[in-house]
């Protein structure tokens, strides 16, 4: 039997969420976007409703919660402003669950556990200059010196650069192997050679932190190393499924604040002698709009319910990335079209939902890249292997 009832505990989580982001996001939001400002204190404000470390289990600091919670935090998030569900990505998504699935007992006690519970902001760096999407291609280099690794090399287009406090870091330890040669680290702001900076200009998410980080000669404890050498490519590619389900997540939330407010203008605004509502082709945008909203939630829940079980999840999430992100795009683009001259204007949210909407169809993987997964998979040239259900089922990778 499929219930797709809410349970009472993931309702507070809903509940809680929204009255989090209608007090402390979306009376300011609009100022923060307009001036660039990045309000770290808004993260202490997460952590300390549990947030920061939401599907973290207990034992490690975090919230516990499952994974249809954390989806629909992310979703509330998203739903005013971007720039805080990519907290829950990078932090949590990218960084914290990959700890807990690939670090050992002592990495989580020293990073894992402060994260979870909001005292410490991680973030995630693997995109280079000359390396996104191929991510076998990584020019970083990690040199084995006695106890240490030493890291050269830059990272851009990182979210939280300049305010993270640890950095899961890929490099390679030899370019020849390609993606059999890169290995992942944990680095620690005020490493000595560890430099930070923060983009500007950017299109959209424009409250949220992006910047670049630059590497040279940065000494790095072998015990900071995350799995072996050579895994770094599979601890990645995990990570990012993690990434990839958040991120869906919060394109659902986008897409939904696209559908509120177009609803709520559609019956504000009067053309002809009634309400735009009642055009028929005001209807139609708005139809697709609730449509692909419900369709990406429910394949976002389809993966979180097999997160739960602990059953890999690589197409599922895919797809559901896939679809919302591409979804929440049109969706902005069809409530600009609703407001009218109105929607161009940041008056009005939805110019805003617009420029942040395009970036998630970019990041954790194009939507080519996942048009070519899914058509891998319905061809059957791409398949799962099970699961070895250790030590964290539910992160839905393969170790090894």
């Amino acid at each position: 039997m499929i219930d797709f009832r809410l349970t009472d505990e993931q309702k507070l989580v809903r509940d809680a969420a929204r009255a989090f982001a209608e007090a402390e996001i979306l009376p300011n939001i609009r100022e923060w976007d307009a001036k660039g400002e990045v309000h770290r204190e808004i993260f202490g404000k997460l952590g300390a409703m549990g947030f920061l470390g939401a599907p973290i289990p207990e034992q490690y600091g975090g919230a516990g919660m499952d994974y249809i919670s954390f989806a629909i935090l992310c979703e509330e998030l998203e739903r005013a402003d971007t720039a805080f569900r990519v907290v829950q990505s990078v932090h949590v998504g990218l960084n914290s669950l990959t700890l807990l699935q690939w670090g050992t007992e002592e990495q989580r006690q020293r990073w894992l556990v402060p994260q979870a519970k909001g005292e410490k902001i991680a973030t995630f760096a693997l995109t280079e200059p000359g390396a996104g999407t191929d991510a076998g291609s990584l020019a970083t280099t990690a040199r084995r010196d006695g106890d240490s690794y030493v890291l050269n090399g830059h990272k851009i287009w990182i979210s939280l650069a300049d305010i993270a406090d640890h950095f899961l870091v890929f490099a390679t330890v030899d370019r020849a192997k390609k993606h059999k040669g890169v290995t992942a680290f944990v680095v620690e702001r005020g490493m000595p050679g560890l430099t930070t900076g923060t983009l500007h200009g950017k299109l959209g998410i424009r409250a949220g932190n992006t910047g670049l980080i630059d590497f040279e000669n940065v000494r790095v404890p072998v015990e900071n190393r995350i799995g072996e050498e050579g895994e770094g490519f599979l601890v990645a590619m995990s990570a990012i499924d993690q990434g990839r389900y958040t991120v869906a997540a919060g394109a659902v939330g986008l897409a939904q604040a696209c559908l509120d407010a177009s609803v709520k203008y559609a019956h504000e605004r009067e053309t002809f002698g009634k309400e735009i509502g009642q055009h028929q082709l005001v209807k139609q945008m708005i139809a697709n709009m609730a449509k692909g909203t419900e369709i990406g939630r429910l394949l976002v829940w389809q993966a979180g319910a097999l997160k739960n079980r602990g059953v890999r999840n690589t197409r599922e999430t895919s797809l559901a990335k896939w679809h919302a992100t591409d979804h929440s795009v049109q969706a902005a683009l069809d409530a600009i079209q609703i407001h009218g001259a109105n929607g161009y204007s940041n008056e009005f949210p939805v110019e805003r939902y617009l420029r942040n909407s395009k970036a998630a169809v970019i990041y954790e993987g194009t939507s080519q890249l996942h048009t070519l997964i899914q058509a891998d998979y319905a061809l059957g040239y791409r398949e799962d292997r099970p699961l070895r259900c250790e030590p964290w089922p539910a992160q839905g990778f393969e170790r090894g």
